[in-house]
């Protein structure tokens, strides 16, 4: 459950951050504390349910791009997180920067918060 705990919180500054320093995501005015926390969490479970699928299913067309439609993969997951929370994302080209810029941020809090 800590774990958990801990990835939301992770998943919820990371999509903080982006929004700050990237005009092409951020949240709609007025959004709150519980808006940001409501977006870590579908982001958290979007990413533990539904991208290994997509994963899966774009398999052969990854391996001929040697792992770069990862990148698409992450971005239509930014792209799905804004369509059902109060997120924005201006375009796909904005979601496939959002999502780099996502899992940068991510993995540098990732690397701040090691037990």
């Amino acid at each position: 459950m800590r774990r958990f705990l801990l990835r939301w919180l992770l998943n919820t500054i990371a999509l903080w951050v982006v929004s700050q320093i990237y005009p092409g995501v951020s949240f709609r005015a007025g959004s709150g504390l519980g808006d940001f926390l409501l977006a870590g969490l579908v982001l958290g479970l979007a990413n533990a349910l539904i991208r290994p699928l997509l994963l899966l299913l774009t398999l052969p067309l990854n391996l001929l791009t040697l792992g770069l439609f990862t990148f698409v993969v992450n971005a239509l997951i930014l792209y799905l997180v804004a369509a059902l929370t109060p997120l924005e994302v201006h375009g796909l080209g904005a979601a496939l920067v959002g999502a780099v810029l996502l899992a940068v941020v991510s993995f540098g809090l990732s690397l701040l918060m090691k037990d």
